[in-house]
């Protein structure tokens, strides 16, 4: 291999990469923060 393909095989492994960890980012990110969660902040915020 030639180190100009190789640079652009790892720029592309790399955006790859970059976009999966975005894409999972985005996930947990929009999800809802759970019940019991929020009752744990609620308790900690009593506790002050």
């Amino acid at each position: 291999m030639t180190p100009k393909r190789d640079e652009r095989q790892k720029a592309a492994f790399e955006k790859q990469i970059d976009e999966n960890l975005r894409r999972v980012y985005e996930q947990d990110a929009n999800e809802q923060v759970p019940d019991r969660f929020l009752d744990l902040l609620k308790q900690l915020r009593e506790q002050e």
